[in-house]
Formats: structure tokens, sequence, C-alpha cells
């Protein structure tokens, strides 16, 4: 099945605004926001990840942050920012009233943490939020939107600087299809909650897998790799479903922009 490159959000489709009607609503306008948070917040966190914690002390010029401190700084930011669109408060330690400059020296595993541990914040608060019903609102949220890709972009230049490539300029990593019969396949079968409003409805067809959102898109085929891990060729994402002890499949993950989002299956 052959779509076109532009609808770069198949399984997690909040980019089709302009194909979908649901897109149109609250729902569809807050899964677009969500959608860019995984985007540019998971590029964030692969970026920091990959780079050496011995370059962590890096900056181009002595006026400019370090790369720890950037991390440090971004996630502050999220958490005053997503913590100005609700009444969820973040969990506060000694820690987190230390001086910026202090923080930015923390070993890098402590300052990727803690930038993952901001996003999951910001997750839970976006989740929650409710309908898109005010012009303040809509203005926190494009500016923590735009915060996280201006450092993204801030974070790129650094990384190219380096001698590094960053996360959105690789190439995807390969798969390989394996056969699986179709009584493999079929208890896979169902609805799975992504957040409040957004299903994901597996279904099979000739054998095979498919998926599409309940917010509307395309469907699109879910190539196996292994009994419980499948990857879609269209776009840059996997899903794999969950089981209980007994067998019995109980959700799935969906591996895309860098994030894992979990879907437990309502039906």
């Amino acid at each position: 099945m052959r779509l076109n490159a532009g609808l770069v959000s198949i399984v997690f489709p909040a980019a089709l605004a302009a194909q979908s009607p649901a897109a149109h609503d609250s729902t569809g306008v807050m899964a677009v926001f969500e959608t860019f948070t995984d985007i540019f917040g998971g590029r964030l966190v692969d970026a920091f990840d990959s780079i050496p914690a011995s370059r962590y002390d890096y900056r181009p010029t002595p006026v400019q942050q370090t790369i720890g401190y950037i991390a440090q700084h971004v996630e502050q930011a999220n958490y005053e920012q997503c913590s100005g669109l609700t009444d969820l408060k973040r969990p506060r330690t000694a820690k987190d009233s230390l001086a910026p400059d202090v923080k930015a020296r923390w070993p890098k595993d402590t300052l990727v943490a803690r930038l993952r541990a901001s996003l999951r914040f910001c997750d839970t608060v976006l989740e929650r939020l409710g309908p898109l019903d005010s012009p303040a609102r809509s203005g926190t949220l494009l500016a923590f939107e735009t915060d996280l890709a201006e450092h993204y972009s801030q974070l790129s230049i650094y990384m190219r600087l380096l001698g590094m490539v960053p996360p959105s300029a690789l190439p995807r990593r390969q798969h390989t299809v394996v056969e699986l019969p179709a009584s493999a396949i079929t208890p896979y079968v169902g609805s799975y909650q992504l957040r409040p409003g957004v299903q994901l409805e597996v279904t099979t067809q000739g054998g095979a897998l498919f998926i599409r959102s309940s917010t509307g898109g395309a469907t699109v085929e879910l190539w196996p790799e292994s009994a419980t891990s499948f990857f879609v060729k269209e776009v840059d994402a996997q899903v794999t479903f969950t089981r209980d002890a007994s067998g019995t499949v109980t959700g799935l993950v969906l591996h895309q922009y860098g994030r894992d989002r979990s879907a437990p299956k309502a039906r």
C-alpha cells in the first residue's frame, strides 16, 4: 500500500487535521500538540543521550550555554510551562532549588533522566487538560512546543559542530519481516485506549494486521518482526503488544518519535 509521503503521523495521526473532520475539534487540536511534544521532546532526549558525557561542558563560544546547562534549563522550562496549564504539581526535592550552574554540572545520566521525567509530567498534564477553550491556554501550549523545537535546533547545531549527526538526520532503523500465521495475530484485534478520546483500532484482513486511529487518517499495515513486535513502513513507528501471565493480550506500546506510549486494550 502506498501513501502520500506528507502523511507524517499515520499511526499517531494528529497531523492529519486537513483530512480528518475530528481533527477540527478540541480533541484533534490537542492531539496535534501532543504529537509535536513527542516529536521534539523525543528528539531532545535522543540528542542528549547520544552526546558523550565528556562533552557536556562543551559550548561553541564562551558566552553560550553548555550542553549540560541546556539540559537542566529545558527540564525546568518544561515543568514551569506545563504546571501553568493545570493544578497538577511537580514532585520537588531540595536539589530542585540548586542554582542552574550547579545543575549544569550534574552527571549526564542524571540530567537525561530528569529531562525524561519532566516530559512525562507534561504528558500527564496534556492528557488531563480537557477541551482547548482558552486563548491563554493555547498560547502556553504554543510556547511550550516552540521552546522544545528551539532547543532541539540549538542542540543540533552543537552536535554538528562536534562532528555528530542529530537524531532527526539519522537513517531509519532497518527491519526484517517475519512470517506469522493468522492464528498468531488474531488475538491482537481490538481497540486500544491511547489517551482519553483516542483509540487505536487493530484489525485483520487477508492474513495481515492493520491499525488506524479513531481520530481519522489512513489505515496502515503492521508488519511483523517478531511474534509481538510490528513496524510501519510508511513512517518510523513500531508497535509492541503486551500479554499478561496467562497469555491474554492486555495492550500495546506505540514507539514513535523516540517516545513510548502505552495503550491498554479496551475490547
